[in-house]
């Protein structure tokens, strides 16, 4: 009986576990006030409802543990369909998507304002803000967990700050030393 307690237990704290390794997305605004607070960086998934790879984003890199808690413990994540129709007010500027049509919900749609302010032009675009709302960069394509590690502990660091040129860049990259598991 006791056996049977200590599993329970076990499977019990291993459940919630994985279940406190998810993501925790909020709109863009709830991350502005969350800032105000506890300021941190903002990462942005701008992905589409038709994009493949965004799905695998989802699948394979934010449900991975490691990288959710990173993201979790460091960021305020926001995810934003780049196509959509939602309103935006970010900087004190209002942004919306005046040519969606509705008829083309599940596949290509216009890019939302928001979108194009941040110059994203694939899908999917990690954007990454500053503590005070400055855009870091846009980080384009599908990553794994691993290559998310990268620009997750990059930015937090500040480490974008002291590489000026490719060069420096290439070196940080080849240096890097991924500590993320890759399975979720």
């Amino acid at each position: 009986m006791r056996n049977v307690l200590v599993l329970s237990m076990m499977l019990f704290l291993g459940l919630s576990y994985a279940q406190n390794t998810t993501v925790n997305w909020v709109s863009l605004d709830e991350a502005i006030q969350l800032q105000k607070k506890n300021p941190k960086k903002i990462l942005i998934d701008m992905y589409t409802v038709w994009c493949g790879p965004c799905k695998m984003l989802d699948k394979n890199t934010f449900q991975n543990a490691d990288v959710a808690s990173y993201i979790n413990e460091h960021y305020y994540a926001v995810k934003f369909n780049a196509e959509g129709n939602e309103e935006i007010t970010f900087k004190d500027r209002t942004f919306a998507n005046p040519n969606y049509d509705p008829a083309k919900t599940a596949r290509r749609n216009y890019p939302h304002e928001l979108t194009r302010y941040f110059g994203v032009r694939a899908y999917p675009t990690v954007v990454f803000l500053d503590e005070n709302l400055e855009f870091l960069a846009p980080i384009k394509g599908y990553k794994n967990p691993q290559q998310l590690e990268l620009y997750l502990k990059l930015f937090k660091n500040n480490d974008h700050k002291r590489l000026t040129t490719q060069e420096a860049f290439n070196e940080y990259y080849e240096t890097f030393k991924p500590e993320f598991k890759t399975e979720k």
